[in-house]
């Protein structure tokens, strides 16, 4: 750990610890064209990219006791491109699932969207508007587990529908595990998305709402998806989506879980940014 004053989304030493073996295995592999080790310490180049999905900030605005934005960039996005962030967040999520006692890949998965506001300067061609929510921007799609944990992440544009969302979320929990047998969803999801769960071996439950309930009224194990989209929330570069690419804001997601799983395994909080 450098000698700077710790930020609050920092890496403990225990939490470094989880995330570590991970990043050290990816540099040796990796090793610079000059044969060093590199000039910026890898705990503090993660550090960063969990500063600025806390907080929300342009590469720019990083803190100027942080590496460079340029070095910071660099391994967001080769990360983001060759699955290491992705790799990182399936390691914890494995690990947690069985600190609570559950097989490491579940056999239920909760599906849902979530349509947010693109900011400007994203491209159009990779938004559209959410008819029925009003929304210009992406939807978010996640495929969580009974404990609210990530399995798949797929984002569209807002105008996508609601089965192509569900259709590519079963694509990716199939090809992620053959343990999933159930995938619950909401009315928004068609018979199209359970006709393709079908061809995954996923039998596609779509939940029906009480006609009598007035107002938000939280369902029986779908609710839990929508606590992850709260959390979710927590993380300020997710509020709104600021990215170029959708597989850029889909690897936001993998961070901001990472972070929120590296706490939970080392029973440790992170303050919310409503706390005064």
């Amino acid at each position: 750990m450098s000698m700077r004053k710790p930020y609050p989304s920092d890496l403990s030493d225990e939490q470094w610890a989880l995330i570590a073996p991970v990043i050290t295995a990816w540099k040796a592999r990796h090793p610079s064209v000059s044969g060093h080790q590199g000039k910026y310490a890898m705990r503090e180049i993660v550090n960063a990219i969990l500063y600025q999905n806390r907080t929300g900030c342009q590469w720019e605005f990083l803190p100027h006791d942080m590496p460079p934005p340029g070095a910071v960039k660099y391994y967001f996005y080769t990360w983001r491109d060759d699955g290491t962030d992705q790799n990182l967040h399936d390691l914890l999520r494995w690990q947690l699932r069985e600190k609570k006692r559950r097989l490491a890949d579940p056999s239920l998965v909760v599906l849902d969207t979530q349509s947010v506001h693109a900011a400007v300067g994203v491209p159009a061609d990779t938004t559209g508007r959410d008819a029925a929510k009003k929304v210009p921007g992406r939807k978010r799609c996640l495929a969580v587990d009974v404990l609210g944990l990530v399995v798949a992440v797929v984002v569209l544009a807002a105008s996508a529908h609601e089965n192509t969302a569900g259709i590519a979320l079963l694509d990716q929990v199939a090809e992620q595990t053959d343990t999933v047998e159930k995938a619950l969803v909401d009315q928004g999801f068609k018979q199209r998305v359970v006709e393709h769960g079908k061809s995954h071996g996923i039998d596609v439950e779509i939940v029906e709402r009480n006609p009598a309930d007035k107002g938000f009224v939280p369902q029986a194990k779908r609710w839990i998806v929508e606590q992850t989209n709260g959390i979710l929330m927590f993380y300020r570069r997710l509020v709104r989506d600021y990215e170029h690419q959708p597989a850029s804001s889909r690897s936001r997601v993998f961070w901001a879980m990472t972070s929120v799983m590296a706490r939970r395994l080392t029973g440790a909080t992170l303050p919310s940014w409503r706390t005064a």
